[in-house]
């Protein structure tokens, strides 16, 4: 039989920082949670012990495909439970790692399509320089050289800039995504549905699954045969949906055990 993909945002879908979490309900009932990411000594990302066993059966019923706007030194980091996938997706689908290795051809294939459909890098990070305000930026950070992104202070961040970077950027090729504590400049080229069409095409999936919370994530949710979205991130803030896509009221790490618990009921029906 041809196998089920599962293609799945990681960040505020599937692990939660403590600050996502969103435990609302008495201590007293809040899920016993599994560290699944350690930075600097530093517990840093969670999911619930039900959502963990939930993943290990999935990865029995189907292909997991983590799929992450996350650097691949950043994904490395993280520890899921049962088998390491033999695929994942990082740098927002720059980089297809095969068994943990980069292939190489996929990413020259990439860097080949954004120099000759979007302006570089450079130009972005120039802009980002000169227009963002210390007052409110953390850090400046480049990734994989392939996209840039800002760590803000989320209270002082003025809309009207994040507004007109967004202009800028969509004249230029590029997207703006707003997540949590940064803002993110991706090349329209750099996506996640094309890295999964690809691991698609070489597990001869006959069902392609998705899941995700972001303006990054919308791609990929198209490219989906069935697709989830949490209550909480950019897609639900703007109401998005589209044929095939289940908006979930679920927020937090609680959403997180409901998307896998959607996957595994479509995967079993498979």
């Amino acid at each position: 039989m041809s196998p089920v993909l599962v293609a799945s945002d990681l960040d505020r879908t599937l692990i939660y920082s403590a600050a996502a979490l969103a435990l609302t309900m008495p201590d007293a009932r809040a899920p016993r949670l599994l560290c699944v990411e350690v930075h600097e000594s530093r517990p840093l990302s969670y999911l619930t012990e039900t959502a963990a066993g939930l993943l290990v059966e999935l990865g029995d019923r189907a292909v997991f495909v983590p799929t992450t706007t996350r650097t691949r030194k950043q994904y490395q980091r993280i520890n899921l439970p049962g088998p390491a996938p033999s695929y994942a997706i990082c740098a927002n689908g720059g980089h297809l790692l095969v068994d943990g290795v980069s292939d190489p051809d996929w990413h020259s294939a990439v860097l080949a399509r954004l120099a000759e459909e979007c302006a570089p890098l450079a130009e972005v990070r120039d802009h980002l320089a000169a227009t963002a305000d210390p007052l409110w930026v953390r850090k400046h950070r480049v990734a994989e050289d392939l996209f840039a992104y800002l760590v803000v202070e989320r209270e002082l961040l003025p809309e009207e800039w994040v507004k007109e970077l967004a202009v800028w950027a969509e004249n230029r090729g590029w997207t703006v995504s707003l997540q949590g504590r940064k803002i993110y400049a991706v090349p329209k080229p750099l996506t996640k549905s094309a890295a999964v069409r690809e691991v698609s095409r070489r597990t001869g999936a006959s069902l392609t699954l998705a899941a995700g919370d972001s303006l990054l994530d919308a791609d990929l949710l198209l490219a989906a045969d069935l697709g989830w979205r949490p209550g909480h991130g950019e897609l639900a803030e703007a109401d998005w949906t589209a044929p095939g896509i289940s908006a979930l009221p679920e927020r937090g790490v609680a959403a997180g055990e409901r998307i896998l618990r959607e996957f595994l009921k479509a995967a079993r029906q498979a």
